[in-house]
């Protein structure tokens, strides 16, 4: 047995430090847990000074033996100084996580947890390592959060950019049920499927982009350097050149003159364009000619309804309530038309009416879909229906980006071939007509 000096809070924030005999450090913390202690510092040693890790001065002691009362040290003075780092500022006026972040905070939250770790100690041991990105600041504040004597559920709606409704219900629903390990886990799996979807559409689109961008480069340089050359040579030798040759050398001159203004006015005319599809009408405008696109609107409805019904059969699967899961789908399925049918769905829902006959009623939603979801709430097995409903949309999804790439690489390679081919033929044009007009 070895002596363990510790540092701890107690849930309504007093501070607690004292020396246990425990066999190792994990011991420590599980004793302090089941004392209601959330640990701040546990150090070997009973004799040993504090870490300066655990408070920022040796704690003053009184002449009775008894710690001085003084200010713990808050996480914040704890931390490394940033203070002079650039945009430091607004990532602690705004912290965020990331996806991938999020889903690594849950994963070790869920495994903490069912290790037999409380949630305070759980969220202390995840607080304690010092990334240096923003969300070392919301760790800090849930575990504090929870120290004070909040719930989970409540501690994560103070971050909703970071932690989505769907987050919050499910793990409201966990702290409901004593499940919240099983619920972390499923959120896991759940985000992971929403992110290896994404994935999926954002790889589809890498290889157009990139022969795009390769195939304009090229063009805008061969405008610029090469046309230049042969128009000079051309206004040596005289003559008349043909028409697409004149357009080209036009274009040339054009492009070099006032390439500068083409560059600002694109980049105000994109500014314009993106704000305007900020607003409300701007975002079901692009949403509706998103889903009449014929091979990209086939990828957004297979991704909507694949997400619509992975959410939702998540939420019930876990006791949410169907009017509150409804309206938390309505602002996860990523396309405002959809959702636009979702809220209607909910609305009727709420006089009494079943799932999928208003849902088939606005005719956005697909008839298989209803039909599934239909057998599902008269068998009684909604989150199962749903899960097969999932699953079949997630292979469509593959299918409509296998099927999106295999028509639009060749199709981007065509049109790039056609701007190349042009200024090649347009070019030869010329030189074989001032070549015949010398020969003759």
């Amino acid at each position: 047995m070895a002596q363990f000096r510790y540092i701890a809070k107690s849930r309504a924030g007093e501070r607690r430090e004292g020396v246990l005999d425990a066999p190792d450090r994990r011991s420590v913390m599980l004793l302090l847990s089941r004392q209601g202690l959330v640990p701040i510092s546990v150090s070997e040693g009973g004799e040993g000074a504090l870490p300066a890790a655990a408070t920022d001065k040796p704690a003053a002691r009184s002449g009775d033996g008894k710690p001085a009362r003084s200010a713990p040290a808050t996480p914040a003075a704890r931390a490394p100084r940033k203070n002079w780092f650039r945009f430091e500022r607004r990532f602690r006026a705004h912290p965020r996580m990331k996806m991938g972040d999020m889903l690594l905070f849950t994963s070790e939250l869920s495994d903490l947890l069912a290790s037999g770790m409380t949630l305070g100690s759980a969220l202390h041991a995840l607080a304690q390592r010092s990334t240096g990105k923003p969300q070392d600041a919301i760790i800090v504040d849930l575990r504090d959060e929870i120290v004070s004597g909040s719930s989970l559920s409540a501690a994560l709606a103070k971050w909703p950019e970071s932690f989505p409704a769907l987050f919050a219900s499910m793990v409201k629903a966990g702290e409901a049920s004593g499940q919240l390990p099983g619920v972390l886990e499923r959120l896991v799996t759940h985000y992971e499927r929403v992110q290896a979807a994404r994935e999926k559409v954002a790889m589809a689109m890498v290889y157009p982009l990139i022969v795009t961008l390769v195939g304009v480069g090229a063009m805008i340089f061969m405008m610029v350097f090469v046309v230049p050359r042969f128009s000079a040579m051309f206004e040596e030798l005289g003559g008349t050149l043909p028409l697409p040759t004149r357009i080209l050398i036009g274009l040339s001159k054009g492009l070099i003159r006032y390439g500068w203004a083409l560059v600002i006015g694109g980049f105000f005319l994109a500014a314009a364009v993106r704000r305007a599809l900020k607003t409300p009408a701007g975002i079901e405008w692009k949403d509706r000619v998103l889903l009449r696109l014929p091979a990209m609107g086939h990828i957004v409805r297979a991704n909507a309804f694949a997400n619509f019904a992975h959410t939702l059969g998540t939420l019930l699967a876990n006791g949410v309530q169907v009017l509150q899961a409804l309206s938390i789908v309505e602002h996860t399925v990523g396309n405002s038309v959809i959702a636009r049918a979702v809220r209607s769905a909910r609305d009727r829902v709420t006089d009494g009416s079943t799932i999928s006959r208003p849902l088939a009623q606005d005719g956005v939603f697909p008839r298989l879909l209803t039909d599934m979801l239909a057998v599902g709430e008269e068998s009684g097995d909604m989150a199962g229906a749903l899960e097969h409903i999932g699953r079949r949309y997630d292979n469509e999804l593959d299918r409509a980006v296998k099927l999106f790439t295999t028509i639009l690489e060749p199709a981007m390679m065509v049109l790039i071939a056609a701007g190349v081919g042009f200024m090649a033929i347009s070019m030869l044009l010329a030189v074989f007509e001032l070549t015949s007009g010398l020969n003759a």
